[in-house]
């Protein structure tokens, strides 16, 4: 019993941080969710191959709640692109539903190895990345937007984040401001969290990889970690707006590394 209230402090803990980084980063905070839940799945005992899809999906459910409040914090600093969302937003999504179910059909150790290979690349963007990079002036249209927004998608589906990242990224190099992308990049997190969260229910049903999931969603994971991270994310946005990001993004880039290479190292002793 003690063991299980310290994984529920823990889990708790691990929501608020999410919530941190989600209104401070303008990623839904996946990427510090799903390592967590995948190592207290492990910690409760239970040994079932899939519940990588388990701490993804659920990632993926409490990010609507992160994303939600985080771009709803951004948009009273009227900060968010709306024109931007109503373009990227369809393919983002029809990118997470393809997503969610390549995470279904891919054995649970290759899902662990593959969130372990991107936190990995995606600290590079953290530790090195500047916001005066820039490739255009605009956001691209047409074609390239529906293959980069399916792109975008399918990724954050099978690593249960919300996109920021990948967001960020492809704004301040088309013409956006920090603050700007950041803002809009919460909003990808909504594009993704919910479509992602109802593929990973369907395409778990039935499985019963974790006790008390509604197919690869925990609700009980859910319920902690949504519950602390929807009231830290506005403090997280708050800070964007104040702090100067660049020492912490270089310490969360650590932290990513470290943690990759422990999943990878969790992917490779279950082959």
């Amino acid at each position: 019993m003690a063991d299980i209230w310290f994984l529920v402090l823990a889990m708790a803990a691990t929501g608020a941080f999410a919530g941190l980084i989600a209104g401070l980063f303008g990623i839904g905070g996946g990427v510090v969710m799903v390592p967590a839940m995948f190592y207290a799945f492990q910690a409760l005992g239970y040994d079932d191959p899939r519940i990588m899809q388990v701490a993804v999906g659920t990632s993926l459910a409490v990010i609507i709640a992160t994303s939600m409040r985080s771009m709803l914090a951004h948009a009273r600093h009227g900060a968010v692109d709306f024109d931007v969302l109503r373009g990227w937003a369809p393919w983002i999504v029809l990118g997470t539903l393809i997503g969610s179910r390549i995470a279904h059909l891919l054995p649970g150790n290759w899902l662990t190895g593959i969130f372990g290979g991107m936190a990995i690349l995606l600290s590079a963007q953290f530790f090195f990345g500047r916001p005066d990079w820039k490739l255009a002036d605009k956001m691209p249209s047409g074609p390239l937007r529906w293959g980069l927004g399916g792109t975008i998608g399918i990724l954050s589906a099978l690593m249960g984040i919300g996109g920021g990242v990948f967001g960020v990224t492809l704004m301040t190099l088309c013409g956006k401001t920090i603050h700007r992308a950041v803002a809009t990049a919460a909003g990808f997190g909504v594009a993704i969290g919910f479509p992602g969260a109802v593929g990973f229910i369907v395409n778990g049903w039935g499985q019963d990889a974790v006790p008390m999931s509604l197919g690869y969603v925990n609700l009980p994971g859910f319920a902690l970690l949504a519950g602390s991270a929807f009231f830290v994310a506005p403090l997280g946005a708050k800070l964007a707006h104040a702090l100067p990001e660049r020492t912490l993004k270089r310490c969360f880039a650590v932290g990513l590394v470290v943690v990759g290479a422990m999943l990878i190292r969790e992917a490779a002793i279950g082959v």
